[in-house]
């Protein structure tokens, strides 16, 4: 698994109850392999993570994207909800 800073990582829970966590790479070792520091979203840490089989790294790039996504589609639902409102 190979990182660069900037990119994310999403830790996923053990168990359905609780959330995934994801931090931001600040930094990575040579090459890009963990260990990873990473500032964490939901506590505001940053620390040294040895990522298992649990993490995924998704790139900045594509974590842009998804937001994007995202945000085009609560827009869309909105708008549907306010076109509903005016009949």
């Amino acid at each position: 698994m190979n990182a660069a800073p900037g990119d994310w990582l999403v830790v996923q829970s053990p168990r359905d109850a609780l959330p995934a966590r994801f931090g931001q790479i600040v930094a990575t070792s040579p090459g890009g392999g963990p260990p990873y520091t990473v500032h964490w979203v939901d506590t505001g840490r940053t620390v040294l993570v040895y990522p298992g089989p649990d993490a995924t790294v998704v790139s900045a790039e594509r974590r842009a994207a998804m937001e994007q996504q995202h945000l085009e589609q609560a827009q869309r639902v909105q708008q549907a909800i306010a076109a509903g409102h005016h009949r």
